[in-house]
């Protein structure tokens, strides 16, 4: 009887065994590697922040003293940048200026655009807009800066022209000049971009032709090029010539601010663009327009030159 019931208690422990501790499942000697393909990221730039487009130009009057060439080739440039504009030509129009000054101001465009001299003077004199001066060598013995008005520069840059001088002969090394008064800021700018390109400049200033004439044949022998500003206080068209013919007889190059005098004898003429002209005026009214007159200098420089000789001719940039 004992010994059934120690079969029997034997029995239930191996079957509790069997219940509680199940046999495992085989266990693979190669482990499963799962290979998956790295995500895509697809990043777009950032768009580029286009500038906002500057606003229309505003309504201007353009003055002509004249329609000769280096006028009238301006007003055309001028042309294509503004929409709102009206042309007067103080030289074609019957009218007296102050007449035509009244009718601008009446329509009150945002400002008054003058080329050359006499626009420069009447419209200074007479507009209620700020005025916009060009063409115009002499603007400080006219008196032609105002609180109201800023000028464009009657000549390229100085240092572009002896760069491209220097360029068409490369021996040039002292240059005259001879000028009326009033021109120290352009004798200094002068003075400083010959100094960086290794050129004399031998300045005299004068007050009339023939102390012009006098200056020019004492320093013909002393230098290898001569530099003619287009001052007509102190120039004739009789004293010029002599300039020229001694020049030539000298053969000392000079260099002119119009094409039209290398048929005279001259042999370089460096003069400004009417393209770029009218760029520097369209970034000046546009000051003007935001409000920032003030901002401007009383002379804005160009930029460009076109250099011509009896052969050639180029555009240099700045």
């Amino acid at each position: 009887m004992l010994r059934k019931g120690a079969l029997l208690l034997a029995a239930m422990v191996f079957a509790g065994c069997t219940t509680v501790q199940p046999v495992p499942e085989p266990v693979s000697d190669e482990p499963v590697v799962v290979i998956t393909e790295p995500a895509t990221v697809s990043v777009k730039p950032p768009a580029p922040i286009k500038p906002p487009a500057p606003p229309p130009l505003p309504s201007v009057a353009i003055v002509l003293s004249n329609s000769q060439p280096a006028y009238a080739d301006v007003a055309t440039e001028l042309a294509n940048h503004f929409d709102d504009y009206e042309i007067y030509d103080l030289g074609a129009d019957s009218r007296p200026p102050v007449t035509i000054l009244s009718l601008i101001n009446d329509e009150n465009p945002t400002a008054v655009i003058a080329i050359g001299l006499r626009a420069a003077q009447s419209s200074i004199a007479m507009s209620k807009q700020p005025v916009v001066f060009s063409q115009v060598f002499n603007y400080e013995h006219h008196k032609l800066l105002r609180e109201n008005s800023r000028g464009i520069a009657a000549l390229p840059p100085p240092d572009a022209q002896i760069a491209a001088w220097k360029e068409i002969d490369p021996t040039i090394s002292r240059i005259g000049v001879i000028i009326g008064e009033g021109h120290d800021d352009l004798i200094t700018e002068a003075e400083v971009a010959a100094q960086r390109h290794g050129v004399e400049l031998v300045i005299q200033v004068t007050r009339s032709d023939q102390e012009t004439l006098y200056f020019f044949r004492r320093m013909i022998r002393d230098i290898d090029g001569f530099w003619l500003f287009p001052d007509n206080r102190i120039l004739s068209t009789r004293v010029l010539q002599q300039m020229l013919e001694d020049a030539k007889r000298q053969r000392v190059p000079v260099n002119v601010p119009s094409d039209s005098m290398l048929s005279l004898g001259a042999m370089i003429s460096m003069t400004s663009q009417a393209s770029d002209i009218a760029d520097t005026i369209v970034n000046v009214v546009r000051r003007i327009q935001a409000g920032k007159l003030n901002s401007v200098p009383p002379i804005t420089q160009l930029s460009e030159i076109r250099v011509k000789t009896n052969e050639t001719s180029s555009v240099v940039q700045r």
